[in-house]
């Protein structure tokens, strides 16, 4: 897939993401660059939460949210 398109969806999503954990910087997005595993490490750090914790919180907002973003990229 096209680097400029997966940028882009990632602009896109990480805006998404920044309204429900409102905790996490643009740099911390910038880290995260897309990768599931480094989000819930930013979510559990940020927000102060376990892990099973923040999985729980991802998985309930993709269920609001759906998107296969993860699983494209």
């Amino acid at each position: 897939m096209n680097q400029d398109r997966v940028e882009g969806n990632w602009l896109q999503f990480k805006g998404k993401v920044k309204e429900q954990w409102g905790k996490l910087t643009d740099d911390d997005l910038d880290v995260i660059a897309g990768k599931r595993d480094q989000l819930l490490g930013k979510i559990q750090e940020r927000h102060g939460v376990t892990l099973e914790e923040a999985e729980k919180q991802l998985k309930d907002w993709h269920e609001r949210n759906p998107t296969n973003f993860f699983e494209r990229y």
